[in-house]
């Protein structure tokens, strides 16, 4: 259950922060709205993550697949270049997101 409710922090996050890059600076309403109730959200189902998953390894997670995926929206939804060094930066933080899983593993 941990990790679903991890899920829809994650899924919560990214939606906040691209409604953010839609908001214009906070400047248009409905944009800021998802942006701030998205990240109530996103931070409700983390703390309730947090009693069945160690606090490294959800954060992690947690900020890990966000700042990956919000990375590969940018370029789907934006058109931000890509290059080698962001395609690199993606793949640490992935790794990093592993690593700290198998060294969480245990309790």
């Amino acid at each position: 259950m941990g990790y679903l409710l991890l899920s829809g922090a994650i899924a919560a996050e990214v939606a906040a922060t691209t409604a953010m890059k839609y908001s214009e600076g906070f400047s248009r309403l409905w944009p800021s709205l998802v942006t701030a109730v998205g990240y109530v959200v996103s931070f409700a189902l983390l703390a309730r993550t947090l009693k069945t998953v160690q606090i490294g390894t959800a954060y992690a997670i947690w900020s890990g697949v966000g700042t990956a995926t919000i990375a590969v929206l940018g370029l789907l939804l934006f058109g931000e270049g890509l290059s080698l060094t962001k395609v690199a930066g993606i793949v640490l933080i992935i790794g990093g997101v592993v690593v700290l899983n198998l060294g969480g593993a245990t309790h």
